[in-house]
């Protein structure tokens, strides 16, 4: 399966997506469309696109007056038609992700109830669990949207951080079956680092000719957007404390984005074969080497 992708190809699927819902029979669809490429990298290249889509968009669903025509929508329809998934319907038709067409209509049904105002944790609870909710057509809704919806929502949160600790730990069994000597973003919180690469190697590496002291893991495709955010907020941070590293987007990256080798940040998408370990002589700006400068 191709992982690394020109930009020319990465652009044509995301003109595919332009139109599509995020729903699982979209993405099969996207899937049909694109068979020499990965489910996974699919999915992940649809939710960057279509929560970039629903950024420029989500601010007219919350306006006051567009929330109540929703919510009497959705009780005029649920009434006439119980067993039809009114609401996920309605959130196809007015391109508004499921899950979020979800809370906005529970929330807008706790303020009916009467009683005290329900917190957010309440409402998170019922998103998380429908069957908390008091009136189970609504119950019934609010499940069909979150299970149908593969970018929002309470389901694609436990997912998607299922998936980020996979690959953490497929990275650290890689590097313990190079005998490869490191420190996990755990040991460095007990050693009072707050914010830190997801592996710093206690012997620096050499990955195609470039050494590598840190590594970081990225269960996600890297696009133009999200791997300019990275490189701001965490990758350069990384270079000044620990020098090179390398990051892995291990559901591939615009290949055209690997271009900051000659200054420190190597892309993959696995784990290199070509791994020479350097000897300990090798100069290496170690986490208590750096302490001072943090």
């Amino acid at each position: 399966m191709q992982m690394r992708l020109s930009r020319a190809e990465y652009k044509d699927i995301v003109r595919s997506t332009e139109q599509l819902r995020p729903t699982r029979q979209c993405m099969k669809m996207l899937k049909d469309r694109f068979p020499n490429h990965s489910q996974s990298t699919l999915l992940s290249i649809f939710s960057l696109e279509y929560q970039k889509r629903t950024k420029r968009t989500i601010s007219r669903h919350h306006a006051a007056d567009v929330i109540e025509g929703h919510y009497q929508r959705y009780l005029n329809e649920a009434k006439a038609r119980p067993t039809a998934p009114v609401l996920l319907e309605m959130a196809n038709e007015v391109d508004l992700s499921p899950a979020l067409m979800a809370r906005l209509v529970l929330d807008r049904f706790l303020q009916d109830m009467k009683g005290e105002m329900l917190s957010k944790p309440v409402l998170n609870s019922m998103l998380k669990d429908p069957s908390l909710i008091p009136d189970q057509v609504l119950a019934k809704n609010i499940y069909q949207c979150t299970i149908n919806d593969c970018c929002y929502g309470p389901l694609v949160d436990c997912i998607k951080h299922a998936i980020g600790e996979e690959h953490e730990v497929l990275l650290r069994d890689k590097l313990k079956e190079r005998n490869l000597s490191f420190l996990d973003e755990n040991k460095l919180r007990t050693m009072g680092y707050d914010k830190t690469p997801d592996i710093i190697l206690e012997v620096p590496i050499a990955v195609e000719g470039h050494i590598v002291h840190w590594i970081e893991s990225k269960a996600s495709f890297g696009d133009d957007h999200s791997h300019r955010t990275y490189l701001n907020e965490q990758f350069w941070s990384y270079w000044n404390r620990f020098g090179p590293g390398l990051v892995i987007y291990w559901y591939g990256f615009i290949g055209e984005l690997d271009c900051q080798r000659d200054r420190g940040i190597l892309l993959k998408d696995c784990f290199p074969t070509d791994i020479v370990t350097l000897c300990h002589a090798t100069h290496q700006q170690s986490p208590e080497s750096t302490e001072g400068g943090q």
